[in-house]
């Protein structure tokens, strides 16, 4: 009698389980957290640092945070694009901000040496730092076959070496202070290998690496890590993505037909993720995160549906178009 009770539970909670990742846009530690958690009202008057905030992911993380009155470090190579970001954190929030609450810092994740500065600059300005955001970052579409190295190193030095430095800039800041968060936008693509985007997978792959290990370091400290994997999102990456070869953009804009994730409820998942201290967070629409879960904790079965479906699916399932609309491209 007892293990058929057993049985018939793990049943069930199998069922319910799977049914949830079918339909629901994030993993199901966030979403829990979304409805009983945290609420990203208690990150009010912390000070934020994001990086890549002109735009995307970076742009509305902030107007999220934004909107609980926490206080922000806007960075990015557009200053012109950044103003336009501050000026509307300082509406969103309704008061809670005022001008000297969002700071705006010019700079370029490639230019390592300048890290430290541009870091300490908020720091004198809000007297510390509380999380660090590393978005920046871009996308890629190329088969693999042809892409040139020269492509390969541009995209590490920008996906994965500029996020390293300035996070070892941030916890020099976080040892001192005593604690600290350090947030990285990976992506899906960092959990699960993608096709078509070689050099963009083995960038976010290392990104897990790198910062799983971190993770496991500060375990018994008071800085947290947490990884923030986003799946196919609306905002303007596609269009610059780059391809096989240097100097080239993908030039393929997303269109609204597209299914995709919107960026303010990527940004909205992403404050949840960080008043709970995620570890790890998983954001797309459906039925992505299901196949993640199957990528993840059912190889076999997914090493089996990828053959009989095929690496073309995976890509139109990620950018809502055929593969020979990319080949066609290049």
């Amino acid at each position: 009698m007892f293990f058929t009770v057993v049985g018939v539970g793990f049943c069930i909670y199998t069922v319910v389980y799977t049914l949830l990742t079918l339909f629901c846009d994030c993993d199901l530690q966030l979403l829990f957290y979304e409805k009983f958690g945290k609420s990203p009202r208690r990150l009010k008057g912390k000070v934020v640092f994001i990086t890549g905030a002109s735009s995307g992911i970076g742009e509305y993380a902030a107007y999220a945070l934004a909107k609980y009155g926490v206080k922000l470090v806007l960075a990015a190579r557009r200053n012109d694009e950044l103003q336009r970001v501050k000026r509307r954190c300082i509406e969103i929030s309704k008061g809670q901000l005022d001008d000297k609450d969002v700071l705006v810092v010019p700079m370029d994740m490639t230019d390592f040496v300048s890290h430290k500065k541009h870091f300490q600059h908020a720091v004198g300005h809000f007297g510390h730092v509380d999380i660090l955001i590393n978005n920046a970052g871009r996308s890629q579409r190329a088969m693999w076959d042809n892409i040139e190295l020269s492509v390969d190193k541009q995209l590490f030095d920008l996906n994965v070496f500029g996020v390293v430095n300035l996070s070892r800039v941030a916890l020099e800041h976080f040892n001192k202070k005593g604690s600290g968060h350090i947030a990285v936008v990976s992506s899906l693509a960092g959990i699960m290998g993608v096709p078509y985007s070689g050099s963009y997978t083995g960038s976010k792959h290392a990104i897990q690496g790198y910062f799983k290990a971190l993770d496991i370091e500060k375990t018994r400290t008071n800085i947290h890590v947490t990884t923030l994997c986003p799946g196919p999102t609306f905002t303007n990456f596609l269009g610059e993505s780059f391809t096989e070869k240097e100097g080239e953009k993908y030039n393929i804009d997303v269109q609204p037909t597209d299914k995709r994730m919107t960026a303010e409820r990527c940004g909205d998942l992403i404050a949840v993720a960080l008043v709970n201290k995620t570890r790890e967070s998983w954001m797309a629409v459906s039925p992505i995160i299901f196949f993640t879960y199957v990528s993840v904790y059912c190889p076999v079965i997914s090493s089996m549906g990828l053959k009989v479906l095929g690496p073309e699916f995976l890509f139109k399932l990620r950018d809502s178009k055929k593969v020979d609309e990319m080949k066609r491209k290049e």
